[in-house]
């Protein structure tokens, strides 16, 4: 499985800006709860160390078992509606072995495994309505599977990344302009009809999704309601102005110090980052993001094969459209969602799983094609 490489072929310039990126998370994390902040180094630690094992071994070897991979990542989501921890309204977590983890964050990487490995084996005939229809299936289980949690924030993330597997994968520009000239319009009435009072899509357990969204639509009615988070969050980070208020600096005025913003340390770390170090502290961490995500797609651009390709760009895919969802919740220009900021926000199964996505584009970098 290990093969001969060359270090100059070794993406160090990628490895650099993801370690930096992880490193402004445990300082941002230290400072939102700084209790958490020994656990983010030991998952950093491990991190970095699956990072550097995974990216010397053969892709190629590993995707050789993409269907044992498929089956145990529908095993893992199934067990959550079973024997799932529950935690903010929501089934999402899985303890086995006394390890506590979140199988939805594992399930893209495997998600990007098993379709590189499946669209490598029948390439030539991905266009055919009949190989279509079988991806958007096998896709469908997982994706069903984490809806059901319910989490339709990662959801939506793990299409958009199935979206761009499949267009790299080679689907017919026909057919991706039929999906969109059918999708667009249908997005457009699916939010005129979440907006009605009398609405029924999101009703139960999933009544908060539609009020999240009812809400983002009518800042200023639920300003001090369903948006506040939100609201002091832009707050937060309009108050850091330039360089910031100071790494954990003990202002009264501070948001996050006075506890206004939950769950600043996962989610809303980037409110956190730009209270205290400003919009050069935010512009760093977005430059960063694009940098990594760019890099990827740099690197499926130069992949030996479509499945080097697939893998890279759907890494490079998750970092990006995560980082801009959460980027853009916390600033308010998107519905309230419940996604991670990559590498910046407490929780070791985003973090380690965002290492292990980099491990694989940096061995597909290292069997790029030579010039």
């Amino acid at each position: 499985m290990l093969k001969q490489y060359r270090i100059r072929d070794y993406n160090f310039k990628l490895v650099i800006m993801v370690i930096a990126l992880a490193v402004i998370g445990i300082i941002a994390v230290g400072s939102a709860e700084e209790s958490l902040q020994t656990r983010q180094i030991a998952g950093f630690a491990f991190g970095v160390f699956l990072m550097i094992v995974i990216s010397l071994f053969d892709y190629s070897v590993i995707l050789n078992l993409y269907w044992i991979i498929y089956i145990f990542n529908l095993i893992l989501l199934a067990l959550v509606i079973f024997m799932g921890d529950e935690g903010g309204g929501a089934q999402r977590w899985l303890e086995l072995a006394g390890i506590r983890f979140q199988p939805s964050e594992i399930a893209k990487i495997f998600i990007i495994l098993f379709f590189a490995q499946f669209i490598l084996k029948h390439q030539e005939k991905l266009n055919t309505f009949k190989y279509i229809a079988l991806c958007v299936i096998l896709f469908a289980f997982p994706a069903l599977l984490v809806l059901n949690q319910p989490d339709l924030s990662t959801t939506l993330v793990i299409c958009l990344i199935f979206s761009v597997i499949m267009f790299v994968g080679g689907i017919s520009w026909k057919i991706v302009t039929g999906v969109l000239a059918v999708f667009i319009p249908a997005a457009i009435i699916f939010i005129i009809l979440i907006l009605q009072p009398d609405q029924k899509i999101f009703g139960g357990d999933r009544a908060y999704q539609g009020n999240r969204i009812v809400a983002f639509f009518n800042k200023e009615e639920y300003a001090n309601t369903l948006g506040y988070q939100q609201e002091y969050s832009v707050m937060a980070i309009g108050s850091g102005q330039l360089t910031g208020k100071g790494y954990k600096n003990n202002q009264i005025s501070s948001v996050k110090n006075a506890n206004f913003i939950s769950e600043q340390q996962t989610d809303f770390i980037f409110a956190v980052i730009g209270e205290e170090f400003g919009f050069a502290g935010a512009c760093t961490v977005v430059f960063l993001l694009m940098l990594i995500s760019i890099e990827c797609f740099l690197t499926a651009r130069k992949a030996k094969d479509i499945a080097g390709t697939i893998i890279a760009a759907g890494v490079g895919a998750q970092l990006g459209f995560q980082g801009f969802i959460n980027i853009g919740v916390v600033t308010y220009l998107l519905p309230n969602t419940g996604l991670p900021l990559p590498f910046l926000s407490y929780g070791l199964t985003s973090l380690i799983s965002s290492f292990i996505g980099i491990g694989f584009v940096l061995n597909v970098g290292l069997q790029c094609k030579q010039k």
